[in-house]
């Protein structure tokens, strides 16, 4: 068969169009797409840590793009092994390190309220962490170390009970209390030697909730950490190691009530060295001393900080001030002195409570930290022994705390709180002089354990007499009051109407069952019979406090009628832990299955839905 040139020409013009056409087409899809999704690379796609992924069903495209991506899709099943629409996955150079990877920018409307910006790979949409953090009250933080991402649901931890509850035992999970750290401590008395609090008033007052906290701590500490370390630099038997500013200045033994002791003499003024006796001490942060003042005098313990920035001294002043901080000066006050007096202060707590005003008052400058206890000084004229320093002195915090308890409780058998608190948002108010049933709880724990340890009925005395204000109802000045007209319940915060507080009340419930299982058998019916209707009343009202996702911290909503107060995680916790302690002495299985199921909101779980 023949053709002409023109044949030839025409067919080979079809042939290259049939091949051509089709191609471009697909060139041009491609390139919409390309327009559509906007390309951003990110060195890191989490964001340093806070981005986490969450699956979206719905993705912002057109109709016939929705259809190009299912066509895309069906392909990949079969084995297609490229879409020039999806992102480039992670993938490592030569050396083994990932290179960057390419994410879309995508728009996330929250709720049709606000947008937040997230990135998209294929139908996986990441979402900024620090959003869901605030969303879902979620934690997390990411590990350089071993490169992962740690999420949780809540931030605090439980404590099983190693044993049987027991009055004398260890008083829950206050061993690992730090009472004295805390921010709404001021500071630790030097007249006392237990916490000043700040929570409510910034000028400090005494908090008995706070102080029996303190001792319970300090004892539970006793119990379960090893013995102390300690190093004795003056027991009035050796005081060579002194040096005298002056030829005026003596120090020298002598007897005091039949007991070998330091007599010293210098000037008063801070103008002059003093007597001084070189430490150089590191591990043991502890001083504890014994002195007594002709009229007036004072003990300075020169510290140096980490950063070397020159000597911060703090000193201890013949004088009812609480505490005062001059420049790299921070006094307390620690009374007349002018009897003997025993003084334990934890230095640490002392240097960090006066660097915490200092800091105050300039927020540019960073918190310091100790670095050694470089001397000690005297002046004044007086007596001093004992000196010593320890890695702890739990047992002598214990018995200031107890000590405090006893000196302070009034004819009521109360420690009445001397500031005005407001609850429920200003709904509720208690002016000063109210009692709380978690603090006489607390006190009676204490107590309790200081009779036990020591055998000093004065103890005992003062926590038999703590249950008089479990008698007198919240509207007389007391601490008992009844939900719906039925159940009895001893409040935190004794307001009318009723808050219903549930962690103090079961405090208040342990410090009875101490008292009743401690008391001698003619002395316990009163907290045996507080004791046993109060559990009553919590075994018909536990479950009031569940959430299906958490726990709630009071009944305001049920009394007032408002939005009710969810337990904060740390509370939560608080409230398995008080549940736990309770099943080890009580047979109710409402106590290990609630707690149990509270455990499991704290991983994320939530109670069924209809």
């Amino acid at each position: 068969m023949r053709y002409n040139n023109k044949l030839l020409i025409c067919l080979c013009i079809f042939g290259v169009l049939a091949i051509a056409v089709p191609f471009w087409k697909c060139t041009n899809i491609n390139k919409q797409d390309n327009n559509f999704f906007r390309k951003e690379t990110a060195v890191n796609p989490f964001l340093d840590g806070d981005i986490k992924s969450v699956q979206s069903k719905t993705q912002h495209v057109g109709e016939s793009d929705k259809n190009d991506l299912e066509q895309d899709e069906e392909e990949d099943e079969d084995g297609a092994d490229d879409n020039d629409y999806k992102v480039e996955k992670a993938k490592e150079d030569e050396n083994g390190k990932n290179e960057a990877l390419t994410y879309d920018k995508v728009d996330c409307h929250i709720n049709n309220e606000y947008t937040i910006e997230c990135r998209r790979d294929n139908e996986e949409v990441y979402i900024p962490f620090t959003f869901l953090r605030k969303y879902f009250e979620v934690y997390g933080s990411y590990s350089d170390e071993d490169d992962h991402f740690d999420w949780q649901h809540s931030y605090s931890k439980v404590y099983q009970p190693k044993e049987k509850y027991s009055p004398s035992g260890v008083f829950m999970f206050f061993e690992h209390y730090n009472v004295e750290v805390r921010e709404r401590v001021k500071c630790i008395s030097g007249l006392t030697g237990v916490p000043v609090s700040n929570q409510w008033s910034p000028k400090g007052y005494y908090y008995p909730i706070q102080i029996a906290q303190f001792g319970l701590s300090h004892y539970s500490k006793h119990l379960t950490e090893p013995k102390p370390k300690v190093q004795i630099y003056e027991d009035g038997s050796d005081y060579g190691n002194w040096k005298l500013p002056d030829k005026m200045s003596f120090i020298r033994s002598t007897f005091q009530n039949g007991e070998k002791v330091v007599e010293f003499k210098t000037s008063e003024s801070f103008e002059e060295p003093g007597i001084v006796l070189n430490l150089g001490e590191e591990d043991n942060v502890i001083l504890s001393f014994d002195i007594k003042f002709v009229k007036n005098g004072s003990v300075t313990l020169v510290l140096q900080t980490r950063d070397k920035k020159g000597p911060t001294l703090v000193t201890y002043i013949c004088s009812n001030t609480m505490m005062m901080v001059s420049g790299k000066r921070i006094f307390y006050g620690i009374g007349a002195a002018t009897s003997w007096r025993h003084l334990t202060r934890d230095i640490i707590v002392d240097f960090q409570k006066g660097a915490s005003v200092k800091l105050a008052r300039n927020k540019k400058k960073r918190k310091a930290l100790l670095g050694k206890i470089v001397s000690l000084k005297l002046r004044g004229h007086g007596w001093i022994d004992n000196v010593t320093f320890s890695s702890s002195a739990h047992v002598a915090h214990f018995y200031d705390a107890a000590d405090w308890l006893v000196s302070n409780q009034n004819q009521n058998g109360g420690w009445p709180i001397p500031v005005k608190r407001r609850l429920a948002d200003g709904a509720l108010e208690l002016p000063p002089g109210w009692y709380s049933a978690m603090g006489q709880g607390q006190a009676m724990s204490l107590l309790v354990r200081a009779y036990l340890f020591s055998k000093d009925e004065t103890y005992l005395k003062s926590a038999l007499l703590a249950t008089k204000l479990f008698e007198v109802k919240s509207s007389n000045n007391g601490v008992m009051t009844h939900f719906m007209d039925k159940h009895v319940w001893y409040e935190e915060y004794p307001t009318t109407p009723g808050l219903f507080v549930l962690n103090g009340f079961i405090y208040s419930l342990f410090g009875l069952y101490d008292l009743k299982m401690t008391a001698p058998k003619g002395s316990r019916y009163s907290s045996e019979r507080l004791f046993n209707a109060g559990m009553e009343s919590l075994k018909a009202m536990l479950l009031m406090f569940d959430t299906g996702s958490g726990s709630i911290y009071d009944l305001r909503h049920v009394t007032l009628g408002i939005a009710p107060n969810l337990a904060r995680w740390d509370y939560h916790t608080t409230h398995i832990n008080q549940l736990l302690t309770l099943a080890s002495i009580d047979d109710s299985e409402i106590f290990p299955e609630t707690a149990k199921r509270w455990t499991s909101y704290m991983k994320g779980k939530r109670a069924d839905h209809n």
